[in-house]
């Protein structure tokens, strides 16, 4: 059990902070960009949302053998890196996208379904159908951790630089952005 519980922990964790794959941690670093740590139990939330909403994709394609068209998965998951990033370009309209209510977290469930059906195939390969629950629970684990270590990398990076450096928040947000959208719009050109 404990040699179940670490090794899809740690499956999970590699598999947010992949160099050979970085949509997870392109796509949590723009979430977690225009936020400080003052903000960062709302941002725990949304990246905990994301891990629910991967995780809810692994359940549909192990329990309903749920299946999309690996060509539009793959075209998906960076254009959720693209739109992400974009809004990196707007600073001003944060306050009122980051309070919706309901919208971007729904969002973020949602792009995080997508990113799950991108892992579905192979992560349906390598559990045993006896220890299935625990499996997840355990991935979803390490895909959490990883994420929140992103996050706080993000949080404390960008208060180095815009407190101690005293950069402009909008003009840090904006390269951020710049240089993860010119990746994810590589990733969508190549997949086309």
């Amino acid at each position: 059990m404990i040699e179940t519980l670490w090794f899809y922990t740690e499956l999970g964790f590699w598999h947010v902070v992949d160099w050979e794959g970085l949509d997870h941690f392109y796509f949590i670093i723009t979430l977690a960009m225009p936020f400080a740590f003052k903000e960062s139990k709302k941002l725990l939330w949304w990246v905990t949302l994301f891990t629910l909403g991967h995780t809810l994709s692994l359940v549909g394609n192990f329990y309903a053998e749920i299946s999309f068209s690996p060509y539009w998965v793959e075209l998906l998951i960076p254009t959720t890196i693209a739109l992400n990033a974009i809004t990196l370009f707007f600073p001003k309209q944060h306050d009122r996208i980051l309070n919706k209510a309901y919208f971007f977290p729904g969002i973020t469930v949602v792009f995080g379904v997508i990113h799950g059906l991108g892992f579905g195939r192979y992560f349906k390969m390598l559990i045993p159908e006896d220890e299935v629950g625990f499996s997840l629970f355990s991935f979803a684990l390490g895909v959490e951790l990883a994420q929140i270590a992103i996050v706080i990398a993000v949080l404390l990076l960008s208060f180095i630089v815009v407190q101690i450096l005293r950069q402009s928040k909008s003009k840090w947000e904006f390269l951020v952005g710049a240089l993860i959208l010119s990746q994810a719009l590589g990733m969508i050109f190549e997949r086309i």
